[in-house]
């Protein structure tokens, strides 16, 4: 299985019991339904990866973690994860949903975002990976 392959899985993974509200018998109830409708089909995914410098894995987690935070409360965030692996501590992935892809280029002007950038050329070794995603088979709408 390729890299990217094994993170859309780990992200899978993780964001299933969240965004389906399955029960431990493995069924999703309606609601789960609706849950997915509130993501329209044409919002705009991204997954993005960082990996701190060795030795600098606490500091980059430490600069990292208030952006779920800041980045939950922008108004056209739908969905936003940040995820470390387990066997590579120091690497951290995020799953992201905006409402669209200027949504998206706004909320990486934001000032919380770029103040994190900054940080990036101490912290990280050659910045951030982004996969910019299409949505497939949600059962959302379509806006408008």
């Amino acid at each position: 299985m390729g890299t990217l392959s094994v993170k859309l899985a780990l992200v899978a993974t993780l964001a299933a019991p969240w965004l389906a509200g399955c029960v431990k018998d493995g069924t999703a109830p309606a609601e789960a339904h609706v849950r997915y409708a509130r993501i329209p089909d044409d919002a705009y995914a991204v997954v993005a990866d960082v990996r701190a410098k060795p030795g600098m894995e606490d500091e980059l987690r430490e600069a990292t973690l208030p952006l779920v935070e800041q980045v939950r409360n922008e108004q056209d965030n739908r969905l936003y994860f940040l995820h470390e692996d387990h066997e590579s501590p120091g690497h951290f992935i995020f799953y992201e949903i905006f409402a669209s892809k200027a949504a998206f280029e706004a909320h990486n002007a934001t000032p919380h975002v770029q103040a994190w950038f900054a940080q990036l050329s101490d912290l990280a070794e050659g910045g951030v990976t982004v996969r910019r995603m299409k949505i497939l088979g949600n059962g959302g709408v379509s806006t408008p």
